[in-house]
């Protein structure tokens, strides 16, 4: 039998998710998580990804999340993010213009300081992208 945990997604806007879950799958700053009722307790950063939920139905369901900070602990779980989307809210057209100027200023970037910062929103762009796909093949 599946064991739930109370999970809530914030940001600055907005309450994104709350609700008891089974699992979540996101990636952390030094790599990708599961968490499940009971785990370890822990503080975390979270890198911008594709935050995937199961469901007290057991249905899994994808979205997009930037950097945020992940705390897990005896009583719930919450995800403090920059920002959340489900792929339904992404705009995919403003996602692929964001990626194709970030590419750009990234080859044209002279200090390491302008790299960094065009692949951290090169990232953001990717995984917007990647939701959206995900959304439109449901």
């Amino acid at each position: 039998m599946a064991v739930f945990f109370p999970f809530e997604v914030h940001t600055p806007y907005r309450l994104f998710f709350s609700e008891s879950v089974e699992a979540i799958v996101l990636t952390l700053l030094d790599g990708e998580a599961a968490i499940y009722a009971n785990h370890a307790l822990f503080t975390a950063p979270v890198v911008p990804c594709l935050l995937s939920i199961k469901n007290n139905k057991g249905i899994w369901r994808t979205a997009f999340t930037a950097e945020g900070l992940l705390e897990v602990t005896e009583h719930k779980t919450i995800l403090l993010s920059d920002s959340a989307e489900w792929p339904e809210e992404i705009d995919y057209q403003r996602a692929k213009a964001a990626k194709e100027r970030t590419e750009a200023t990234f080859l044209n970037a002279t200090f390491k300081f302008e790299k960094d910062t065009a692949s951290a929103a090169l990232r953001r762009a990717n995984m917007r992208i990647r939701a959206w796909e995900e959304g439109q093949e449901k």
